[in-house]
């Protein structure tokens, strides 16, 4: 669908009228568009990312966010689409470097400490004994249901008439216990 009497859209047609063309759908306006607002925005990306490769990716997403906009029938003012361009502009320019600087930020950061490793001999068996013997009934009655009989949180509530968060913390505060027991961590208070 060309302009009337012409092979594809005029360069020298107002902005409005390529941009209504190209809502409705005409590929050779959208080009014209495409041919017109390039220049400006990789000069507006130039500006302020001043990186020639964020200049020309600036001007990409802008003008497949702008034609899918006229495509979507989003936008209100086809006469001011200038002004609609140099505000989508701003806004992909400003997500690229609020992304750049998270991106800087995580790494610059301090690298997250090894996991902790498992003690390479099995712990002997008595001492174990000893420690789930040092814990409170149902401290102990929780992590012989969690990890000898392999029940979740639900089950345990029902067998135990808790409530299934009094588990999980009963559960946090055995392991804290066991874990000092056996000199794994410095016991908290």
């Amino acid at each position: 669908m060309g302009w009337p009497g012409t092979a594809g859209a005029p360069d020298d047609a107002s902005d409005g009228a390529l941009a209504r063309r190209a809502a409705s759908g005409d590929r050779a306006a959208e080009e014209a568009l495409c041919r017109r607002f390039r220049p400006r925005i990789r000069l507006y990306g130039l500006r302020h990312l001043r990186d020639e490769a964020a200049a020309a990716d600036l001007a990409q997403d802008v003008l497949v966010a702008v034609i899918a906009r006229l495509r979507a029938g989003a936008v209100r003012e086809p006469d001011r689409l200038a002004s609609f361009v140099l505000s989508t502009c701003r806004q992909v320019a400003g997500s690229a470097v609020r992304t750049e600087r998270r991106r800087e930020a995580l790494l610059a950061a301090e690298p997250l400490p090894a996991p902790h490793d498992p003690p390479a001999e099995p712990l002997p068996r008595d001492r174990l004994a000893r420690c789930l013997e040092a814990l409170a009934a149902r401290e102990r009655a929780v992590v012989v249901a969690t990890f000898y009989a392999e029940q979740p949180a639900q089950a345990i509530s029902r067998d135990h008439a808790l409530s299934e968060g009094h588990v999980r913390v009963l559960r946090h505060r055995a392991l804290r216990r066991l874990r000092a027991c056996l000199g794994l961590e410095e016991a908290a208070g």
